[in-house]
């Protein structure tokens, strides 16, 4: 079998050493070529060449981000698709975890490395946002915020932790454009269950939408936002119509204790196919973890079954 391993360096806990034993690791079961990321893209660049020339398997060594760049490059290679394989090698590593793999990248390898054997993988679904999928994520509102500021803190130099995400994040819900009013619109396919039901008639605030679950984790606790999300179902949509402080802090702790929010001002969309968010003013949105700007009319598919990952 041929193979691509697609390293980001500048992923956290990337480090040539495990890059090189997960490299002759992955050499001595299959035919592989490395690739080393310059950039933000590069990494979908090297799956959807991989993917035309006709690799067996992509494995993405490297955060979220890195795998959402590799399953973007796959998907839109328009080819027979590979397996895709993940080493974690960033901070919080969501999708690999979600999938079932170790959170060590060498004993992630060793798991790969026996489900090559014994030709054994899961199929998953995807969400799109516009013309990007994701694995697990995407987000409208304060929580894409924060992400944008964390990685500007990371480009100043700093680390991202669990610590430094929480001092953003409390920081950043004070200064939020959230807590102006509700922005955001649903636009939800016919048939869509949505929590209350008169949700069409609903403005929210923020919104985070999931394709599986957790939604994220702070250390190695699991935080949910969307507790039934699967990757073996549609979409789940969480939204909260205000951002009060006390209702607020309330909320966080329930997702902390894995509890489902309901009433109040929250918002759900279930095992959606399909749903539009239209704001009355741009707002920061995310991906799997990666800000990418801001927008005013963001639109959601699930797709089932769309991709194959070695575990």
């Amino acid at each position: 079998m041929h193979a691509l391993l697609v390293v980001n360096p500048k992923a956290t806990t990337a480090s040539p050493r495990t890059r090189d034993v997960l490299a002759r690791a992955l050499a001595s079961e299959v035919s592989l070529t490395v690739e080393h990321t310059k950039g933000r893209g590069h990494a979908t660049e090297l799956a959807a060449k991989a993917t035309q020339d006709g690799v067996g398997i992509v494995v993405a060594f490297g955060g979220d981000g890195t795998v959402n760049e590799v399953v973007n490059g796959v998907l839109e290679a328009g080819a027979d698709q590979p397996l895709i394989g993940v080493v974690p090698g960033g901070s919080t590593n969501v999708f690999s975890r979600a999938v079932g793999l170790p959170r060590n990248p060498v004993d992630a390898t060793g798991m790969l490395l026996d489900a090559l054997d014994a030709n054994r993988s899961r199929t998953v679904s995807l969400g799109r946002l516009n013309d990007r999928w994701f694995t697990f994520c995407a987000g409208f509102g304060i929580d894409a915020e924060v992400i944008h500021r964390v990685e500007r803190a990371r480009r100043r130099g700093k680390t991202s932790t669990g610590p430094l995400y929480l001092r953003l994040a409390v920081a950043q819900f004070f200064n939020s454009k959230a807590r102006s009013g509700a922005h955001i619109s649903i636009s939800a396919n016919e048939g869509t269950l949505m929590e209350p039901d008169n949700a069409r008639d609903k403005k929210i605030a923020m919104a985070i939408v999931q394709n599986t679950a957790p939604w994220t984790y702070l250390g190695s606790q699991e935080i949910h936002a969307c507790p039934d999300a699967s990757f073996d179902t549609g979409l789940e949509l969480f939204g909260m119509q205000s951002l009060p402080l006390g209702y607020s802090a309330l909320t966080g702790f329930r997702m902390l204790s894995g509890g489902a929010m309901s009433g109040g001002s929250v918002v759900r969309l279930h095992d959606a196919a399909g749903f539009e968010l239209s704001a009355d003013m741009p707002l920061a949105a995310q991906v799997d973890g990666e800000y990418i700007g801001e927008a005013t009319r963001l639109r959601f598919s699930s797709r089932l079954k769309a991709i194959r990952v070695a575990v």
